[in-house]
């Protein structure tokens, strides 16, 4: 057990000229206490975090990236917030942490005396980005393939069948994002490397842009679900080679079409 002493001082005068102890005592002092030792919450202190706060601002936040993904937000477009808040029906609080967020994951920028605006990425920067995506993909497909079960590989397949589908019959942008989303989600977790997946899924943000002009060129979207195909079929073998292989090759395409959609 701790003690310590506790001293009450008044002033001699009203001038406060000198002091004097007006009260001496010795008190215990508990030691730090376990979870379940703290038996009185009115002595704890407020650790609670509001859900509903942030629930709403992460709800913001992803409306916005799903706005900047599927090109209703150009790259350079400065994003205002009393639009943001008239749109999305939320206080000025939730779209400014929201904005902080997307501008720390590098998403959107802020320019003096202008504001936020979407982050622009340029040709030199877009290459350097597919450069290394494709060494990560190519080290997810491996994993997946050493790692692979008959039930994870009947799941790709499914979501490969459901991005052809969107292809085929409604190939929004945002559609093909969602499809493709289901994909990549499947693919990385099966790799079992959390911070590879946050890696790929910031940069993905980062060229969702130069993706979709991908996407938008004659003959890739089926050449892109031949592409996804034939990972399937590599890591269902168990093929660690061939799926990094495949893998690397599909995301060299995709930054090959894309570069090509942006002229010379």
């Amino acid at each position: 057990m701790l003690y310590a002493i506790v001293l009450r001082v008044r002033p001699v005068n009203a001038a406060g000229q000198g002091w004097v102890i007006c009260h001496l005592s010795v008190v215990s002092v508990c030691p730090k206490l376990s979870d379940n030792q703290r038996s009185d919450p009115m002595e704890q202190p407020n650790l609670q975090i509001s859900k509903k706060n942030a629930t709403l601002r992460l709800q913001v936040e992803d409306k916005i990236r799903e706005a900047i993904s599927s090109g209703h937000f150009r790259p350079g477009e400065k994003l205002v917030e009393r639009k943001l808040c008239e749109s999305m029906g939320v206080g000025r609080t939730s779209v400014r942490e929201a904005l902080r967020q997307l501008e720390a994951d590098g998403i959107i920028t802020s320019v003096p005396h202008r504001g936020p605006t979407v982050s622009t990425i340029s040709i030199d920067e877009a290459r350097q980005l597919y450069e290394l995506r494709a060494l990560l993909e190519g080290y997810v497909g491996r994993q997946c393939a050493e790692r692979a079960t008959p039930e994870f590989t009947a799941k790709l397949s499914a979501a490969v069948d459901h991005f052809a589908d969107v292809a085929m019959n409604t190939p929004t942008p945002q559609a093909l994002l969602a499809a493709k989303g289901t994909y990549y989600e499947l693919l990385l977790n099966e790799s079992g490397n959390v911070f590879v997946k946050q890696t790929l899924m910031s940069m993905q943000m980062r060229i969702n842009t130069l993706w979709t002009t991908s996407m938008s060129q004659p003959g890739r979207l089926p050449q892109s679900v031949a592409e996804l195909r034939a990972i399937v079929d590599a890591i269902r073998s168990g093929n660690g080679d061939l799926a990094e292989e495949r893998c690397r090759f599909h995301v060299e395409q995709a930054a090959h079409t894309a570069f090509k959609g942006l002229g010379p």
